[in-house]
């Protein structure tokens, strides 16, 4: 064994301490939070396992599912990058990775992987109120469903390691983990047959500002001008870049399968810029996984925000980023208790919904109704107006004893209360008094909730056929 002398001054004079040390104390091999036991790895895929050692040594991987060895060397910044091939879904298996230490990793499973995001809708737990959530705490653990949990963090700039472990879905860790995330890794497994893990990175309250990396926003005058009106709070990091800095940049070696999204609600007050700063964050992810996965996201629910149409501006555009290339959009106006209440309790649907979307759009099942019936046509008929919908190929369908929600105008922006007629995929829409329709709205406003859904039980997505400046009253 090596030794080290090491020399030090003490009160004016010299005096040796000699020590019997390991040459490597100060480069021990070590792994980022996320390279750990109980993990789940992306399967069919070109993963990353990296970490730190001493520059110059060499790290050997060894997987179990096939006995080969991968190796690499540590640079001079003391880190390193092995890339390792994972088999179809399966475990459990170990790892071992060695250089002047040894660690080996334990009850590693392969199977799919998604990251859970977005701010207190996605973050709300059994903690919080998730009682949708009961039934499932009686189960028996599910080893086949993993979380990873980051902790709150917003840093200036971009971070290497969280402070977290992955655990095991049982009564407690499912207590404080994301509800909406949790059953959509519940349905993925049950449908997929395989393991999930899901990596929790959420905080109530954050603007999408804070998700996005800061040069991306600070390029874009549009973005930059919406940021600087971002209000400060207590609770909660408004920077820009922020929250990917701490809870995103970690794990960004880390292969997924895609991602989910709840959050828009910080965002109201600059809703117009939604659109170009969503994308602008999804492209900037992509671009830092280097993978154009899926990612799929939730309408915001209404509420009583303080500007009439703050709320139904901010679904506008998510709607319209719906467009956006492997992305997806489940609306929840039908899982409203209350427009007094922020954070709907009901979490068990979002998750199924969003589930179906990535079983039918990312993982090719079929026979699975995942989206929500959406305006494709309104064709003006003297006071009708008559609206075609896709996504509704068995139908529409009215909750209660007739379709509500509905508005109609005349070229002056006056607004009527509408009457509207389903029949299959077709609704025939006039108001009493208006001779000429001229636009319609349905569903658009911070708190109306229509009540039209295709046959399957998926709302329509709230629209307006104007473009006019939303800034009245309430129709």
């Amino acid at each position: 064994m090596k030794k080290l002398i090491l020399k030090s001054l003490f009160a004016g004079g010299t005096f040796l301490l000699s020590a019997v040390l390991p040459a490597g104390l100060f480069a021990q091999l070590r792994l980022p939070a996320i390279v750990g036991s109980g993990m789940v790895l992306q399967q069919q895929d070109s993963t990353t396992l990296w970490g730190w050692a001493g520059p110059g040594e060499k790290v050997f991987v060894t997987t179990s599912w096939n006995n080969r060895t991968d190796s690499a060397l540590v640079n001079n910044m003391a880190s390193w990058k092995v890339r390792i091939a994972t088999p179809a879904a399966g475990g459990p298996y170990t790892i071992t990775i060695r250089s002047n230490n040894t660690i080996t990793l334990t009850d590693v499973y392969i199977g799919e992987v998604w990251v859970c995001s977005g701010q207190s809708n996605m973050e709300w737990s059994w903690y919080n109120g998730a009682r949708d959530l009961d039934e499932d705490l009686k189960a028996p653990v599910n080893p086949m469903i993993r979380f990873f949990h980051i902790p709150k963090k917003a840093t200036s700039y971009p971070q290497d390691d969280v402070v977290a472990k992955w655990t095991t879905c049982d009564s407690i860790s499912l207590k404080s983990f994301s509800a909406v995330g949790y059953f959509f890794g519940k349905k993925l497994q049950q449908e997929l047959n395989v393991p999930i893990g899901l990596i929790n990175s959420s905080w109530g309250g954050t603007p999408a500002e804070t998700w996005t990396p800061e040069a991306k926003v600070q390029r874009d005058p549009e973005l930059k001008a919406a940021a600087a009106k971002l209000q400060t709070y207590a609770w909660w990091p408004t920077v820009t870049g922020q929250t990917y800095n701490g809870m995103i940049a970690p794990i960004l070696p880390y292969s997924i399968a895609g991602t989910i999204w709840y959050q828009g609600e910080a965002n109201t007050g600059t809703a117009a810029t939604y659109q170009n700063l969503f994308t602008t964050m999804i492209a900037a992810w992509r671009e830092a996984w280097r993978k154009e996965f899926p990612f799929y996201f939730v309408q915001i629910a209404p509420f009583e925000y303080g500007n009439n149409y703050n709320g139904a501006l901010l679904q506008e555009q998510q709607t319209k980023s719906s467009t956006y290339p492997k992305t997806g959009m489940v609306v929840v106006t039908d899982l409203i208790d209350s427009v007094s209440n922020i954070h709907p309790s009901r979490k068990k649907p979002v998750g199924e919904r969003l589930a179906n979307w990535a079983l039918a759009d990312t993982y090719q099942k079929t026979g699975i109704v995942y989206r929500s019936p959406e305006l494709v046509s309104a064709i003006r008929d003297k006071d009708k107006m008559i609206l075609r919908f896709s996504h509704a190929e068995n139908g529409l369908v009215v909750h209660g004893e007739e379709p509500t929600g509905f508005f109609l105008s005349d070229e002056q922006e006056k607004w009527y209360p509408a009457k509207a007629k389903v029949e299959k995929d077709v609704i025939t829409v006039w108001a009493p008094g208006l001779a000429n329709a001229y636009h319609v709205r349905y569903g658009f406003s911070n708190t109306i909730i229509g009540n039209v859904s295709s046959q399957e039980g998926l709302p329509v997505v709230p629209f307006r056929t104007d473009d006019w400046l939303a800034e009245k009253p309430n129709p």
